[in-house]
């Protein structure tokens, strides 16, 4: 499917201002989403206006993506990242 909707996939990628391949690129992302680290512990927000942020400075400073991984709690992220790397396998072939 990936590959038939292709095309579409990387005009949608030049119109919205992407350079390059978007293949390319969904495999840096998903690179960088397996870089994001399990965090032990509690993880604590506050919610000073609208949006929730994390207390600490080093979580809050991650890209949206890491962020995500990291709300949905160590075990979750583990799912997500073993989907990931199936993924990015069939991607880089």
């Amino acid at each position: 499917m990936y590959q038939r909707y292709y095309p579409l996939f990387q005009q949608a990628w030049e119109e919205n201002g992407g350079e390059g391949s978007f293949n390319d690129r969904l495999l840096v992302v998903i690179d960088h989403l397996l870089e994001t680290p399990d965090v032990s512990g509690p993880v604590y927000l506050v919610k000073p206006e609208a949006v929730y942020l994390f207390v600490d400075p080093a979580l809050e400073a991650m890209t949206a993506g890491q962020k995500i991984l990291v709300r949905m709690g160590n075990a979750n992220a583990a799912l997500v990242k073993e989907k990931l790397l199936e993924l990015g396998a069939k991607l880089s072939l």
